[in-house]
């Protein structure tokens, strides 16, 4: 198809008319003009060309090495600049998505909350206080915050976050001594279902309990020997300790109850912003983090947050780029998570349209550098060029993202692999993501 420049450019040819001249006598500058033209007629038509040879090239290689992953592997790829697909391989097939659902749940996160946004943890009293004393009981009131705890934990494992220590401050410094009551855990703005439907909604062992007042992921101690039974009650106990450590005494034992309506804030911790939180479940590929992030998105609305009610959440912002999974849990482990690789491309390109989309890019673990890539294509055009996020389950494995190419453009990707070695599958997504890179060399 010859392009409107192209067009009018021939126009002019058809259109010159040379002076009168001998028979075979072309003046220089008629030879002059139609050179010049004849020069902008072959630079126009040789790039397509060198284009299409490009494009070609990494079909090939593309398709070349999908065929390692077997008939359960998909694959579509774009430019994500301008949409042009270069490649789909059983783009439209719905596959097990793996830890790829935690594109959709991080994504949402950053719609509904921002980049910025943080989650509160409270300390509210039912009583007055006079004389220094607390007449009545403090509700240690959880708002989903994964990285709530002790500062310890909290500082090794995240960098830092929401601490006891923190909240038992700041009761001290307002002039509390003494409480009459008891510490109670609240952490009724979550359900009490302390798992997903991949667990029977059980705890497990790749999560941790689920609970708006999680303490330390819900873990019994720094070793990590076992979990929780009660995380809201084993919370409340922390704060109980970490008050008599500050000098307040609290008369009775700690416990669980749900704050009143009209309980007054005391003290309250900020988790880190939500593009720390992404970084956290997206790099290292965090389960407890994205089961916590879900339940958030399910409370945005004042409601209890449930699972079911966060990934209706996360499903109705991904449709709304032209998306459309089937989500059940936030992290991925449930094998009924699914979407087609072109799917999946769609969340992708609608995020780089999205305010927060440089905070979304920098979560995802980066080939050779970081997260679940930092071992993978540490050499090659993509290394420290290639950002993704990676799937594994039992015969499953999956990767999607984006890769900036030696062309300068960059690409949006999908590979979704079932029935498949995650181990061999890794191979084949890796020689993929190295051509991705490579592409317009």
């Amino acid at each position: 198809m010859v392009s409107a420049g192209h067009a009018a450019t021939l126009r002019a040819l058809r259109c010159f008319s040379p002076p009168t001249m001998r028979p075979g006598a072309i003046p220089l500058r008629t030879l002059a003009a139609l050179a010049g033209i004849a020069a902008l007629l072959g630079t126009g038509f040789a790039a397509p060309a060198q284009g299409q040879a490009a494009d070609e090239k990494l079909r090939e290689a593309l398709a070349g090495a999908l065929r390692g992953g077997g008939p359960g592997a998909s694959a579509y790829v774009i430019d994500a600049d301008d949409g042009r697909v270069l490649f789909s391989s059983a783009g439209s097939t719905r596959r097990i998505l793996a830890s790829n659902a935690k594109l959709f749940t991080t994504a949402a996160a950053f719609d509904r909350f921002g980049a910025d946004g943080a989650f509160k943890t409270e300390v509210l009293a039912s009583g007055r206080v006079e004389d220094s004393v607390l007449d009545g009981d403090l509700y240690l009131k959880g708002g989903g915050d994964p990285t709530f705890g002790s500062s310890g934990f909290a500082g090794r494992s995240y960098g830092g976050g929401g601490s006891v220590e923190e909240l038992a401050r700041q009761l001290e410094l307002a002039g509390i001594e003494r409480v009459s009551g008891r510490v109670l855990g609240d952490e009724s703005r979550f359900d009490s279902r302390r798992g997903v439907p991949g667990s029977g909604y059980a705890v497990s062992i790749y999560i941790g309990p689920l609970s708006a007042l999680a303490f330390d992921r819900g873990l019994t101690s720094s070793r990590g020997s076992a979990f929780a039974r009660s995380p809201a009650g084993f919370a409340a106990g922390r704060l109980d300790a970490a008050l008599e450590r500050e000098g307040v005494s609290v008369r009775g034992a700690p416990g669980t109850g749900v704050a009143p309506a009209n309980a007054e804030s005391l003290a309250s911790v900020a988790s880190p912003p939500v593009s720390r939180l992404a970084r956290i479940t997206n790099k290292p590929s965090d389960n407890f983090f994205a089961e916590m992030l879900v339940k958030d998105l399910g409370a945005a609305d004042g409601l209890t947050g449930t699972t079911a009610r966060g990934t209706r959440k996360a499903t109705s912002f991904a449709r709304s780029l032209g998306s459309a999974p089937k989500l059940v849990d936030g992290s991925g482990l449930s094998r009924g998570n699914s979407a087609s690789p072109k799917s999946v491309v769609a969340l992708l390109r609608g995020m780089r349209s999205h305010a927060t989309f440089a905070s979304f890019y920098a979560s995802l673990p980066i080939a050779g550098r970081d997260g679940t890539l930092g071992g993978r294509m540490r050499s090659g055009p993509a290394a420290g060029n290639c950002r993704a996020k990676t799937g594994t389950l039992t015969n499953v494995s999956a990767l999607s993202g984006y890769c900036r190419s030696r062309s300068g453009r960059t690409l949006a990707f999908s590979f979704l692999m079932n029935r498949v070695s995650p181990a061999s599958a890794r191979g084949v997504q890796d020689r993929m993501a190295q051509a991705l890179a490579g592409y317009g060399n």
